[in-house]
């Protein structure tokens, strides 16, 4: 099973290597066994069931959150060469009936549906008089009320394992705590489920964290930092976002903005410009973002606090999919937690109050505290983070330091402490700056120790120091009706000195770095990435598709790096699978070769371009002969290049190589064909007996290989063919 699944990963996806727990979770659905798996965004989910559903019989059947995202994703299944089809209301009837007939005729290997359309007893029915492989829940965190993202209708899936209880069933989720996971193993009725909690670190992605004044500009001037690459903006209210966007594009920044408040069609048109390429920015509200497959978002910023942890690691994790360096910019002011509070605090439900209230200072704290980002990240999912500096945020690398306020922090709460009951925030401040008040007199305040020990500072910085005091749970508003602070047993610690209060600060003389830790295509020739781009583009419109479908900024990056000029080099990007090579191979190749023959001085020394075949000089037909076709075999060309070379029809091509090998001289088929083709093609063979027509192994293997090239592998085959 593993050559097999290591053929077929090469054949499909192009990737000679399984990413960490891929292999694993194929190989258990692949048994019929359960799977739960918590992986991060771009950690590769998507592969652990379109593999297994592509290889076995039957249909895989995909529930998938949104309908916009659906064409999408099964345009970058096709690509792969997988059968895939959708059903939603997007559909025209007559549409839906030819998805519903492939998926009947065992047609489909993949079949993405929404849960609104999984519950319909229609549907349901036809589904169990087809053979199923697998059902696959993307983003199952939706079906738990603990989870962010909570949405009713997933709970429609309950109904999987009473009507399929044969079939495997895998959840798949980017977050999800162990209460989250626990909750949706339940509901599905998971069966002693594989369980998969892979590392939530993303190592390709840089945090930050910088104060929010005049939030506009700090966006717009972070922007034009990265006028040459996608990113997000999230920010949390809808006019927030239309007026981002606005002054964005007052500046000459291609950005459109993305909420629930706009219509479905103006959403769909935004995020396919964004897919597309078409604009560089989208600025949206946590409307945006969920199941998106663009993999070379290179930064996002939230210009607002989220709300809780959960939802700024799901929004942050759409950065950097295709594993390059990418930055999460958080701008944070203590504002934020006050329009946020008003909320939580008419939220009528005490327990739900209470939870929505924590996850907020949990946020407050990740942005305040003096700890490295991604160890508080990690730690909120309850994953430890080893090193002692990650390299990769702003607190590790020295953007910022740690300031202790612990004398200050003691003057507040020490004036709490003397006043003996809970008077109201002002009126401690009144206290700690001296402002000699009627109340603070009245009370006699005014002769405390702690009267005035704060004049070096205004009320504002008190203000500001209260407020953190209570994020960080060191005071408390008091029950009574009129709000008054009271000290924690945790506030003791810092005011009697046995802990501190640390907080951070722009580290003096340390210049942030202006643009974002990415690169492109810098570790290839960037003139020839942008040509790449370009072409890359022009047959994404062609196909109406977006770019990242035909090839990821990875696999350009790795094209203008390596300079594939033939087939078989190009088949060994990472990334370019079988079908893939060959529906887009010969464009990217002659491309390439096109610029190498404009600018030689680009390949290593020793390394000589092919030239394109029209401009290749060759003798007419009548006078080729075998030492050409020997010498481009040499060289490396497959069928199709060496046909295109010669100006020789690929049948008369193949007749000359059958005859070649009936003179008992071998050919190399591994570059010819492929070797991926030849495996596939031999185990067919092996599977149907070597007397089976090649009109009818060519039917059998979908119609993919042109019956020459099987009839010239089957001729190639020693007598007794293994079964691989």
């Amino acid at each position: 099973m593993t050559a097999t699944l290591e053929y077929h990963l090469k054949r499909i996806f192009g990737y000679t290597q399984f990413r960490p727990n891929q292999r694993e979770i194929v190989g258990q659905l692949l048994a019929g066994h359960d799977v739960f798996a918590v992986m991060p965004t771009g950690g590769g989910k998507s592969l652990c069931y379109q593999l297994p559903a592509a290889i076995t019989p039957g249909t895989g059947v995909v529930i998938s959150p949104l309908i916009s995202l659906m064409k999408d994703q099964v345009d970058g299944a096709r690509d792969l060469g997988i059968r895939a089809e959708y059903l939603n209301s997007n559909l025209t009837p007559a549409a839906m009936s030819d998805v519903y007939r492939m998926l009947e005729q065992g047609e489909l290997d993949l079949l993405y549906v929404s849960p609104e359309r999984f519950a319909m007893d229609g549907f349901l029915t036809t589904l169990s008089r087809t053979p199923i492989n697998l059902f696959a829940v993307d983003e199952a965190h939706c079906m738990s009320e603990w989870g962010h993202d909570f949405r009713p209708d997933y709970l429609n899936l309950t109904a999987i394992r009473q009507r399929f209880p044969a079939v495997p069933i895998a959840a798949f989720t980017a977050t999800a705590t162990r209460k989250v996971q626990d909750d949706i193993a339940g509901r599905l009725q998971l069966r002693d489920p594989f369980l998969v909690r892979a590392s939530f670190n993303r190592p390709n992605l840089y945090y930050r964290v910088e104060p929010k004044g005049k939030i506009r500009e700090q966006l717009l001037d972070f922007v034009e930092q990265h006028r040459d690459v996608a990113g997000i903006i999230y920010r949390t209210s809808r006019k927030d976002v239309d007026a981002t966007a606005d002054f964005l594009r007052c500046h000459g920044i291609k950005a459109l903005p993305y909420h629930a408040g706009l219509s479905r069609e103006e959403r769909e048109r935004n995020q396919d410009a964004f897919n597309r390429d078409e604009i560089n920015v989208i600025v949206a509200t946590i409307a945006f973002g969920m199941g998106i497959d663009k993999s070379n978002v290179r930064y996002v910023v939230h210009g607002d606090l989220p709300k809780n942890l959960e939802g700024y690691y799901q929004e942050t994790g759409r950065a950097g999919r295709d594993g390059d360096p990418s930055l999460c910019v958080l701008f944070f002011g203590r504002g934020d937690i006050v329009k946020l509070r008003y909320f939580i605090d008419r939220i009528e439900d005490a327990g739900e109050r209470d939870i929505a209230r924590k996850k907020l200072y949990g946020v407050a704290d990740f942005a305040d505290q003096p700890v490295c980002r991604r160890r508080q990240l990690l730690a909120y999912f309850g994953e430890d983070y080893p090193a002692a500096n990650c390299g990769g945020c702003d607190v590790c690398v020295g953007e910022v330091e740690k300031a202790d306020e612990s004398r200050s922090a003691q003057m507040l709460m020490s004036a709490v402490a003397r006043v003996r009951a809970a008077f109201p925030a002002d009126h401690i401040i009144d206290i700690v700056i001296g402002n000699d008040t009627a109340a603070v007199r009245h009370c006699r305040h005014h002769d405390l120790p702690t009267f005035g020990v704060g004049r070096e500072h205004d009320r504002d910085y008190w203000h500001a120091l209260l407020q953190l005091l209570r994020e960080r749970d060191c005071l408390r508003t008091d029950s009574d009706p009129a709000g008054g602070i009271v000290l924690t047993a945790k506030g003791k610690k810092v005011l009697f000195g046995h802990e501190k209060f640390l907080i951070l600060r722009p580290a003096p003389g340390k210049k942030r770095a202006r643009r974002a830790p990415v690169e492109t295509a810098a570790a290839g020739n960037h003139d020839l990435f942008e040509r790449l781009r370009q072409l890359r583009r022009r047959l994404a419109d062609d196909a109406d598709v977006p770019p990242y479908v035909i090839f990821s900024d990875k696999v350009l990056t790795e094209m203008s790096r390596a300079l594939p000029q033939r087939q078989r080099e190009m088949g060994r990007i990472s990334g370019v699978g079988e079908a893939k090579l060959r529906k887009y191979g010969a464009v990217f190749i002659e491309e390439i070769r096109q610029f190498l023959e404009e600018h030689p001085d680009v390949l290593p020394a020793g390394r000589l371009p092919i030239m394109p075949a029209r401009s290749r000089s060759v003798p007419s037909r009548s006078a080729v002969n075998d030492g050409a076709l020997a010498q481009l075999m040499t060289d490396g060309l497959a069928l199709t290049e060496i046909a295109e070379t010669l100006r020789t029809p690929l049948r008369t091509l193949t007749r000359r190589l059958e005859a070649m090998l009936d003179q008992g001289r071998e050919l190399p088929l591994d570059s010819l064909v492929g070797t991926a083709a030849r495996l596939e093609i031999e185990r067919q063979i092996a599977l149907s007996g070597r007397h089976e027509s090649v009109t009818a192994l060519a039917r059998q293997l979908g119609g993919t290989f042109d019956p020459a090239v099987i009839r010239l592998v089957k001729k190639a085959l020693p007598a007794v063919v293994p079964l691989r």
